[in-house]
């Protein structure tokens, strides 16, 4: 069956409910995942659809960007919609206390890292009461989009006292290894994770589409005598990454 046949009316149009431009993007849905349209195959022109369809160009144009915004559609300026091919998800266990860079190492990928901002700042309000810092003092913040595979997978933005790191521009590709040679590398960390839709900046840098879903990650990490060490906030692709945590019975 090919795309165009898919996409004729028959009774799917009428039978399932909700707006025509939902209709028809949940049609499309279903053509992605029953691989009536691959990976990297391109959708018929709006005109087209319209036509097969009966909808308003409008319409299928509504529906085109929703799926463009969760990340099953790509488009190409001058080419035209594409499905997004899937790539395989990374699961990070929850268990234990790791950098990005050790994680994806355990799992045999090279990470690598774009540098967006790393330098001595004068700290914003939550910095000063997360990390315990004077108003008037000064915070070192290294932010970095992370890569694994050659692929972008998180924007990670963390803050830390400056008697622990005192020269941002020191870390080079693990911050807990610099942690480490220096005798300040964190012992435990809590994390807050939540489901997010990603704004146009990080959105862009992750390669995906403006209001894509994503992983928000904060992580607030504390040394062997309880002072907090490192706060971070990071942006994780949604269609990339699962956070795994493992449950005991306790007795």
């Amino acid at each position: 069956m090919n795309a165009t046949t898919f996409l004729a009316p028959d009774d799917w149009l009428e039978t399932t409910g909700g707006p025509r431009y939902v209709r028809l993007r949940q049609r499309l849905e279903e053509g992605i995942e029953a691989g009536v349209l691959p990976p990297n195959s391109s959708l018929p022109p709006e005109r087209e659809i319209a036509e097969i369809t009966g909808l308003s160009r409008v319409t299928v144009r509504k529906a085109i960007q929703e799926l463009v915004k969760q990340g099953a559609i790509v488009q190409r300026q001058g080419s035209g919609s594409f499905v997004r091919e899937s790539a395989p998800r990374l699961e990070q266990s929850l268990s234990h206390l790791t950098s990005f860079s050790e994680d994806m190492r355990l799992r045999g990928m090279e990470t690598s890292a774009k540098w967006l901002e790393r330098g001595v700042f004068l700290p914003s309000p939550e910095e000063v009461a997360v990390l315990g810092l004077p108003a008037d003092g000064q915070v070192a913040r290294i932010c970095r989009l992370r890569e694994a595979g050659g692929r972008p997978m998180a924007v990670e933005r963390a803050s830390l006292p400056l008697d622990i790191l005192p020269n941002p521009l020191a870390v080079r590709d693990s911050l807990y290894e610099l942690l480490e040679e220096t005798g300040s590398r964190p012992v435990r960390a809590i994390q807050k994770i939540s489901a997010v839709n990603l704004e146009e900046e990080d959105a862009a840098l992750l390669g995906v589409a403006e209001g894509a879903a994503g992983l928000s990650i904060q992580r607030i990490s504390y040394l062997n005598s309880g002072r907090v060490a490192e706060f971070t906030k990071s942006n994780y692709r949604g269609d990339a990454y699962d956070f795994v945590a493992e449950l005991r019975l306790t007795p």
